[in-house]
């Protein structure tokens, strides 16, 4: 099993920075693909972006691109999303994800792992 525990959300104006960090622990050489997620309330979970456990071949949604950056930091052994630029949108509860197969996607259904969130305001 792969433990996924995701930190460093809170509250921040719009314009300003965040960074996230995702600690995996427990059978990490199965996880492959990692990935955020977020969900607004009242909305589905969607597809924030993913990287190769590698650290290579980022893919991110639209709506983040120019403005997040994922990169995975081996000597924490961690995946971490670093927010420039927010915008009250942003604003969710953000997962961790992994996925076993070594494939980019954004198919939330198609991971296998997932942390139980940090949540991110940004006030406007």
């Amino acid at each position: 099993q792969v433990q996924l525990i995701e930190s460093g959300g809170g509250l921040v104006q719009a314009g300003g920075s965040l960074n996230l960090s995702c600690t995996a622990s427990g059978r990490t050489s199965s996880v492959l693909v990692m990935g955020w997620f977020r969900q607004a309330p009242g909305e589905e979970r969607e597809f924030v972006t993913a990287v190769s456990w590698s650290g290579k071949n980022p893919y991110y949604a639209d709506s983040v691109k120019g403005r997040f950056t994922i990169a995975r930091d081996y000597a924490k052994n961690t995946v971490d999303l670093q927010m420039s630029s927010l915008k009250p949108e942003d604003t969710g509860v953000y997962y961790c994800a992994g996925r076993k197969a070594n494939i980019l996607t954004s198919s939330r259904r198609l991971y296998d792992y997932w942390g139980r969130g940090t949540q991110v305001t940004v006030s406007s």
